[in-house]
């Protein structure tokens, strides 16, 4: 046994422990085994670009979140809030349950990528759904803002997780014909999909009701402030008139 071959777990090892970026110290340690092993430098690059082909959230890593990054560094999130200042009638539930709406379409076709905390939720659905927030309520304290975000990501979620089953050639699918096939029970995957409409129906509407419960909260803690105000401000204004001779 060539126990040269460790080094690379080695090198992973030391690289955290320095704190390296992490992305660059597993290639060098994929490098270093791969050329221990006696492997051509031609079929390590290989095996590279497969991963990066099978893989895709590797994109997402190298190129989506720098994008997102620079736009957000050149106020993508101001420009949004900006949008959902201007729209009348826009609520954060409103907001949120077209982006469910739109996630289950969308996933339902197998664009699953096109969406997603990195992509949508972080630089646009987030403050979108803050900034109706807002206005809703203008004195938002940080617990609220932090459920608003908290309710966009899990729109994402349930979105895409109930959404996605009704593509045929999806992964969860496939696997379930799978297991099925391997105990003697042999289903199409259309007959799956077809049964997971119900359940993405039933998901728009109870996460929909969720989300409109969450309007009614938002107005309900404005009232709750504004009558406060109110009361706070009749109260100055007695004790102002006692205190005149």
């Amino acid at each position: 046994m060539n126990y040269f071959l460790l080094l690379g777990i080695l090198i992973v090892v030391a690289g955290f422990a320095l704190r390296l970026n992490p992305l660059l110290v597993v290639t060098v340690a994929a490098l270093v085994t791969g050329l221990i092993a006696g492997l051509p430098l031609l079929a390590i690059v290989s095996a590279f670009g497969k991963a990066f082909n099978d893989n895709r959230f590797v994109t997402i890593i190298y190129i989506l979140l720098p994008v997102i990054g620079l736009l957000e560094r050149y106020g993508l999130q101001e420009r949004a809030r900006i949008l959902i200042g201007r729209m009348k009638g826009v609520t954060t539930g409103r907001l949120l349950i077209f982006y469910l709406l739109f996630r289950q379409i969308t996933a339902s076709l197998g664009l699953t990528s096109v969406a997603g905390p990195a992509q949508t939720v972080r630089p646009l659905v987030a403050p979108m759904a803050e900034a109706a927030a807002e206005r809703q309520n203008p004195q938002l304290d940080e617990a609220e803002r932090e459920r608003v975000k908290a309710f966009a990501a899990a729109t994402d979620n349930v979105g895409l997780f109930f959404g996605e089953d009704i593509f045929i050639a999806i992964g969860s699918i496939l696997l379930m014909v799978g297991f099925l096939a391997q105990n003697g029970i042999h289903l199409e995957p259309l007959h799956l999909s077809k049964w997971a409409i119900p359940s993405a129906i039933l998901a728009f509407l109870i996460h929909g009701a969720r989300l409109l419960m969450l309007d009614r909260r938002l107005r309900a803690m404005s009232g709750r402030m504004a009558i406060s105000d109110g009361l706070d401000i009749a109260a100055r204004q007695s004790a102002g008139r006692g205190a005149e001779p």
